[in-house]
């Protein structure tokens, strides 16, 4: 049966980007601004990503930014798109969500990543004498998920807070890896299809025809995460989006930079290689007026099946961001 878009929750992904010229604290004021306003406009979930030693992005003490944005909202869901669990103990990771949930009863999601986040250098820096040991990512799942149950209150390592605790553990991937994973697991699934869409169609048709019931989940559901950069014309998003390309032409080359403000057109800016690069990356990027975005995202999920939109806006602007994400919302209504 075709899935409209007014049928779908949709979400945010917020990379917590610092922009030029302005501070982490800044990207932190901003974002609350951000969540206070979609859940207003019926967000479902407002997700925050760890990353590391990337001069771009702030959430890399991602537990305390969810916390700082669950504080200052108030019915949407706010969580990890996620944690990148070989970065951390279980055990910790279920002391800090099990606080979280603790805190903002029924809002906390937890999205699992097996990642480093960053490069292999910060990752050892993370991880000291644990780098070297296996990172066995099902079995730390296993693990998370006997903390957060009731049944481990015999146990000699408890979680508290967390144990007992329902708190909504998602698979994330960017291959075809994460989706025999969570397919097995019988748990939701995240595709970071806004920077790595290549296998995203292979890795869904995996996910759903290998799917587990569980007692978390009765039937696969997928989550996209797409780029969108809506405006109230196709020219201006046409702008916008520039300063996601300059960010993306950092990614291809290696030299990152604080989010650019927009230019008039990308010519001189990056060379047919870098563009090529970012472009494969950018394939599930919705760029334009509200009616074009409409329409290509209802032909992304004709092609999908998508249960759930999630969308990433990197705008210069925060007051051309909000409007993108408003813009969203009446798409999605």
């Amino acid at each position: 049966m075709k899935k409209l878009l007014a049928d779908l929750p949709y979400s945010i992904l917020d990379l917590a980007t610092v922009i030029e010229d302005k501070t982490p604290a800044d990207t932190f004021k901003n974002s609350v601004d951000l969540a206070q306003h979609v859940e207003q406009w019926g967000f479902k979930r407002y997700w925050l990503a760890e990353h590391h030693n990337m001069i771009s992005v702030a959430s890399s003490a991602t537990s305390v930014v969810i916390g700082h944005i669950a504080n200052h909202t108030k019915t949407i869901r706010v969580g990890s798109g996620g944690i990148m669990l070989p970065n951390h103990s279980p055990l910790v990771i279920a002391e800090q969500f099990g606080t979280l949930e603790s805190l903002f009863p029924g809002r906390i999601d937890l999205g699992l990543g097996r990642a480093p986040g960053t490069d292999q250098v910060t990752a050892m820096a993370i991880r000291g004498e644990r780098f070297s040991g296996v990172n066995d990512f099902p079995k730390d799942i296993l693990r998370l998920q006997r903390y957060f149950s009731a049944e481990n209150s015999g146990s000699a390592v408890r979680a508290i807070p967390g144990e007992g605790l329902d708190i909504p553990i998602w698979i994330l991937g960017s291959s075809t890896d994460s989706a025999h994973l969570a397919a097995a697991m019988g748990l939701p699934y995240a595709f970071a299809s806004h920077f790595a869409p290549a296998q995203l169609l292979t890795a869904i048709r995996i996910y759903r025809e290998e799917f587990k019931p569980s007692q978390y989940l009765d039937k696969p559901y997928v989550l996209a995460c797409v780029n969108v950069v809506a405006a109230d014309t196709d020219a201006e998003a046409e702008k916008l989006v520039t300063s996601l390309y300059q960010l993306f032409k950092g990614i291809v080359t290696g030299k990152r930079r604080l989010l650019q403000p927009p230019v008039d057109s990308m010519e001189g800016v990056w060379d047919d290689y870098e563009e090529a690069q970012a472009s494969q990356m950018l394939a599930c990027t919705f760029v334009g007026s509200k009616e074009t975005v409409k329409t290509d995202l209802q032909s992304f999920v004709d092609q999908t099946g998508a249960d759930e939109i999630m969308a990433s806006s990197h705008i210069y602007d925060h007051q051309a961001r909000l409007r993108s994400y408003e813009l969203m919302a009446e798409v999605f209504k």
